[in-house]
C-alpha cells in the first residue's frame, strides 16, 4: 500500500464509504481505484487527487498533505546513485534487497532519519 493509497483508504473509512460508490463518485472504476489504494497503480494523476479534494471538501493544508503523499507514491522507485559515494550506491541497494524484511518499527526509523531536514543531519554529523 502507498502513503496516499492509505491516507484514501482511511478518508473513505471516515466517511463510511464503500470503494464502488466513492469510485463512481470521482468518475473512475472500482478496480482502479483499489489498484491505487493497494499501491499496485503509479501515481495518481493531478486531476483524480483534485476529484478527490473535491469530493472530501478538503481544506487547504489537508489538501497539501494529500498531494505530497501521492507524490511519495510511486510504488516502483529507481535511484540514481552514480554520482554518489559507494556507501550510498551500497545503502539503495541493500534497501532494494531487504525492504521487504524489514519491521515497521525498523521501517519508521530509517523513514525518521531521512525526513529530518538536511540542516537537522548537518548538525548531527558535527
Amino acid at each position: 500500500m502507498t502513503p496516499f493509497g492509505a491516507k484514501l483508504r482511511q478518508m473513505r473509512a471516515d466517511k463510511n464509504m464503500s470503494l464502488k460508490d466513492l469510485a463512481g463518485a470521482i468518475g473512475v472504476s472500482s478496480a482502479y481505484l483499489s489498484a491505487l489504494e493497494h499501491g499496485k497503480r503509479g501515481r495518481p494523476s493531478w486531476y483524480l487527487i483534485q476529484r478527490v479534494i473535491a469530493h472530501f471538501n478538503v481544506i487547504w493544508d489537508e489538501a497539501e498533505d494529500l498531494e505530497r503523499l501521492a507524490a511519495l507514491s510511486h510504488p516502483r522507485v529507481t535511484i540514481n546513485t552514480s554520482s554518489l559515494s559507494p556507501h550510498a550506491t551500497e545503502l539503495a541497494n541493500r534497501l532494494a534487497e531487504n525492504i521487504a524484511d524489514l519491521s515497521e518499527p525498523e521501517l519508521q526509523k530509517i523513514l525518521s532519519i531521512v525526513k529530518q531536514p538536511t540542516t537537522v543531519r548537518s548538525q548531527d554529523k558535527a
